[in-house]
């Protein structure tokens, strides 16, 4: 599902260039759940950003589904991102002015599904909200606007989604049910899952961990 071929990020720094990423390379296959770990400044989020074609490595190569990122425009990777990518963020990104369901609807919407009332519905009963439907962001706890984020990912029907640190605004109890119910969701549609996390307790409800340090893999292993 996605293959990572000594991926290399360089920024320039003054007359000098900072390498963020150097040489990653693994492969994660489809339906796999997989969790990407290191201290704050190991190149994470940077990783993140080039598996998913929202940036551009400085060298190496990204495979998504059979697709070379590097050889897509922006157009083409935005499309790819649309039919077969659902991003998870720390902050949630909700649309404050949306109901719950408005907020799942609007990837529907978007792709023009007939039915995208109805199968937010579902997406919300199935992360515990569907009694919270109509409720707007800011009357939803922190883990419920987690839920409502993850629901609105998966209603695209991905093939991969990617999360990046999806439990860093909320406590450990509530952090630990997130990725559960990511690890459930997972299991039942086949997505393949990517999380980004410094937290080692909840990268270990998932099946391989890969861990990063000074922008190089130093461990991947299976949990």
């Amino acid at each position: 599902m996605l293959a990572a071929r000594e991926l290399t990020k360089e920024y320039q720094s003054g007359t000098a260039r900072l390498a963020v990423l150097k040489d990653v390379t693994f492969d994660i296959p489809q339906g796999a759940f997989v969790a990407i770990v290191g201290p704050s400044g190991s190149g994470k989020t940077t990783l993140l950003g080039l598996l998913a074609g929202l940036d551009l490595p400085s060298r190496g190569t990204v495979h998504l589904d059979g697709a070379d990122l590097t050889r897509l425009d922006e157009d083409a990777r935005a499309k790819l991102r649309g039919e077969k990518v659902g991003f998870i963020f720390q902050s949630f990104q909700l649309i404050p002015t949306l109901t719950a369901q408005e907020n799942v609807q609007v990837p529907l919407e978007l792709r023009g599904d007939d039915d995208a009332a109805e199968r937010a519905r579902g997406l919300l009963t199935r992360v515990g909200l569907g009694d919270r439907r109509d409720h707007y962001p800011n009357q939803l706890s922190g883990g419920e606007q987690q839920r409502v984020a993850i629901a609105r990912a998966f209603a695209n029907q991905p093939r991969i989604l990617f999360a990046d640190e999806p439990t860093g605004n909320l406590d450990g109890t509530t952090g630990a049910r997130i990725v559960e119910l990511l690890d459930e969701l997972n299991r039942e549609s086949g997505a393949t899952v990517v999380i980004v996390t410094h937290d080692l307790d909840l990268a270990g409800h998932a099946e391989r961990i890969i861990r990063l340090a000074d922008g190089a893999v130093v461990e991947d292993r299976p949990t």
